[in-house]
Order: C-alpha cells, then sequence, then structure tokens
C-alpha cells in the first residue's frame, strides 16, 4: 500500500489503525467530520495526512478518495441512524471508483449473521439478519462485495464483535468501567450470564493494517474474535475487582426498555438488539489465524488494566 485514507478515523478502530499504519511508516488520509478530532489524534503521527470532509456528501467523499490506493471503513453511525450505512456505503463506493482506488476494506461487526445457528460463527455462517439494524449492516457489505465483483477495485469484509478499550466510550462495555471508577452502579442491556466476548480495540488495528495490506485477502470476509468467551457477569466483576470495587450493576430486559422508549429515541432502538446479549454470536476466526498466524489478543485482565489506566489519565 502506497498510500490508505481511513474512512471515519476519529473513532476508536480507525485510531489504531492510523497508529499501525504510522508504525510501518505507511502514509495515510485520516478522514473525518471534524477537524479537530482529526488533530487530536494524528496530529502528531509523521505519516499522516487530515481532511476534514463530509463522507456522506458526494464530494466531500470525493476528495477523501482522491490519490488513494486504499480505504479502510471504518465510520459508525448513532444507533438511531443505521439506516444511514446503505446510502453513505454507495457514495463511499462510488467516490472510490471514480479515484482509481485499488482495495477497499469496511470493518464492521456481527449484525449481518444474526442468530448464531452455531456454537462458533465463522465467515461461511449463513447471513440473515433479524433486526432491521442487521439487515442494513448487510446490505452495507453487500454493496460493497459487489462492487468487488464487478471489478471496481478488490474488496473485503472484516468483522468484529463487541470491543472495549482506549477511545471506545461509545461501546456497550466502556461505561461499565467509568461506572466503576466513580463507585456507581453500571446498567447493562440484556441477560448477564450468556458467554460474550470482547476485543480490546488495540488488537485490532495491526490485524485490519495486516489484512489489507494482503492482495489474496480481498474478496472475501474475515473474522477476528476478542481474547476468549466470558460471560459479561464475569467480565464485569473483573472490571470492579481491578477498579478497587465491590461489583454493582443492573440489568436492563425488553420490558424496561420499552418504558425508557417512550421518552428516550436511543431507547426505543434497543430492544431489537436484545438476541445479541441472549444468544450472542461468538466469532471463530481460525481463518484467520490460518493466514496470518499467530495474532496477539490481549487478555482480558490486562486490556482492562490498560483501559482503567487510561481512563485515570484522559
Amino acid at each position: 500500500m502506497e498510500k490508505v485514507a481511513i474512512f471515519g478515523a476519529a473513532g476508536p478502530i480507525g485510531r489504531y489503525v492510523g497508529m499501525e499504519l504510522d508504525r510501518r511508516g505507511t502514509p495515510f488520509r485520516a478522514v473525518g467530520r471534524t477537524a479537530g478530532k482529526l488533530e487530536a489524534a494524528f496530529g502528531k503521527l509523521p505519516h499522516a495526512e487530515i481532511v476534514a470532509a463530509d463522507l456522506s456528501d458526494a464530494g466531500g467523499a470525493k476528495q477523501a478518495a482522491h490519490g488513494v490506493d486504499t480505504i479502510v471503513y471504518t465510520l459508525g453511525v448513532p444507533y438511531t441512524d443505521f439506516q444511514l450505512y446503505p446510502p453513505m456505503m454507495r457514495v463511499a463506493v462510488d467516490a472510490a471508483a471514480a479515484a482509481g482506488v485499488q482495495r477497499f476494506v469496511l470493518v464492521t461487526g456481527v449484525y449481518s449473521y444474526g442468530i448464531p445457528q452455531t456454537q462458533r460463527v465463522a465467515e461461511t455462517h449463513p447471513r440473515v439478519p433479524v433486526s432491521v439494524k442487521g439487515q442494513f449492516r448487510k446490505e452495507q457489505e453487500d454493496i460493497l462485495m459487489a462492487a468487488g465483483e464487478r471489478g471496481l477495485f478488490k474488496s473485503m469484509v472484516v468483522r468484529l464483535p463487541d470491543f472495549y478499550g482506549p477511545y471506545a466510550d461509545n461501546s456497550l462495555a466502556n461505561p461499565v468501567f467509568r461506572a466503576a471508577l466513580a463507585g456507581k452502579t453500571a446498567n447493562w442491556l440484556g441477560p448477564v450470564s450468556p458467554l460474550h466476548e470482547f476485543v480490546f480495540v488495540p488488537d485490532a488495528g495491526p490485524v485490519i493494517a495486516e489484512l489489507a495490506a494482503r492482495d489474496d485477502c480481498y474478496g472475501q470476509a474475515w473474522n477476528f474474535a476478542g481474547s476468549g468467551a466470558i460471560s459479561t457477569l464475569a467480565f464485569i466483576q473483573k472490571i470492579y475487582q481491578a477498579a478497587g470495587r465491590d461489583p454493582k450493576f443492573r440489568s436492563a430486559g425488553r420490558t424496561t426498555l420499552r418504558v425508557l422508549g417512550w421518552f428516550n429515541p436511543l431507547m426505543r432502538e434497543l430492544p431489537e438488539m436484545l438476541y445479541l446479549q441472549e444468544t450472542p454470536v461468538l466469532l471463530d476466526d481460525a481463518k484467520l489465524r490460518g493466514k496470518l498466524g499467530q495474532v496477539y489478543k490481549t487478555s482480558y485482565d490486562e486490556g482492562i488494566r490498560l483501559t482503567l489506566d487510561w481512563m485515570r489519565g484522559s
């Protein structure tokens, strides 16, 4: 890769992809809506170029794609705006094709798989979304992969589970850390007993950068799993213990969320996603490990310690 554009660079995944590209000496363009956030994240990195652009706009996307050979798309939208994923991907695909981009990597989650039909979910698992949000995410993937099949560029999808860690405060997990540090009661969506998995965001950067750099990894999807299956209860307990606090949490079920949804648009969006806590998707990333070899995954104990240290210092 001669030059990479990270679309949605100010988010936690984009930030760590950029840090890895900088470590490798690969020039990259950090693209996002707010120049100040980009400057704070990448201003001191020698291989970074900062471009503020509205990626929902054709002109902004074309500006962002101009002169790069690879796009890594890590852009997220608020939970209430998932309907924007497909049209924004169409804008990005058109911009990439017009700019002569050679490779396009989409980083996404597990929503497109739907309810798991196997204990571990490999890339061959059927994509049968059971939520409107999952359907939007599947459509986003399909738009990109169809562009690759038409020969516009090489395309790839990378799927991650729930994540936590530095800069990931929009995640489901990071508010639990904040509550533990403050000695408050944490809130969780759905049951806490099923096995779950979480990826430590700094681990994702090197994996995504390596996949993006390999031409033989395109034309397909790749899972990158967390550092092991763990119940949400055990994860919460580890966080509070590491913070030196007694665990305190409350779990919101469907009825509670529906009532809260009368007053809060975000809460109104959550009941359809409870299946991810009731029947969590545990990713099988044997294919990725077979291609890249042993990839580094921070243990939960270490990742929790590092996240708490970051929060204390931020």
